[in-house]
């Protein structure tokens, strides 16, 4: 059975706060926009994959996406990001009541598409999570064909998402764990290999603290 993936992405105005630093001022736009370019990029590639529904209203993201070639649509009514994740699930599901769902985060630029390939298959249609890095965090979450997503992101979503019911998948996949919030994180996604738009990027802008 084919996934399909919700991916929502914040203003860029507000996006990854805690990345700032990572680039000079000017450039922290163009970092976030390239980090979703490669994660969505490697996602759309992944066996088992079907489609890559973007959330978001930032009218920069949007055009962006559509220059590439990727589905966006604005966010819901409600705020925040399980709002979001629900809303893209809604429409989703709009075009295939039974189909599956998966809610995945935006900032993994050194995603390969084989990782999220695997654990879409272990999961063998049930609903599960993979962890991040840390261990405490979730980089996605996979319904069960036809049932609710039920995404519980947040502080301490990992936990959140086995209580919910979600198996955890344990196996390495060492780049769809690596979610990029710090400059800590981005340095380790370059230790795993960036995907070519954040690489091209960090190739060409001062990049503060981060040495790839």
């Amino acid at each position: 059975m084919q996934t399909d993936l919700v991916v929502p992405v914040k203003a860029l105005g507000d996006a990854k706060s805690r990345l700032r630093g990572a680039v000079a001022p000017d450039e922290h736009t163009r970092l976030v926009l390239a980090i979703l370019l490669d994660t969505v990029t490697a996602a759309a590639q992944a066996d088992g994959v079907r489609r890559v529904l973007v959330v978001s209203s930032d009218p920069t993201v949007a055009s962006t996406l559509a220059k590439a070639g990727f589905e966006c649509v604005p966010e819901g009514a409600s705020p925040g990001l399980n709002a979001a994740y629900r809303h893209g699930a809604h429409l989703l599901r709009e075009a295939d009541p039974a189909g599956r769902v998966g809610a995945l985060q935006a900032d993994m630029p050194a995603l390969r598409p084989h990782e999220l390939a695997a654990a879409i298959k272990t999961s063998d249609g049930g609903r599960a999570f993979v962890a991040d890095r840390q261990t405490t965090g979730t980089t996605l979450l996979l319904s069960a064909p036809g049932e609710p997503l039920n995404p519980r992101f947040g502080v301490g979503s990992a936990r959140a998402h086995a209580a919910s019911g979600a198996l955890p998948l344990t196996d390495s996949w060492p780049s769809l764990r690596c979610d990029v919030d710090t400059a800590e994180d981005l340095r380790a996604a370059c230790d795993l290999g960036l995907g070519q738009h954040t690489s091209a990027l960090l190739g060409a802008v001062a990049c503060g603290p981060i040495e790839c």
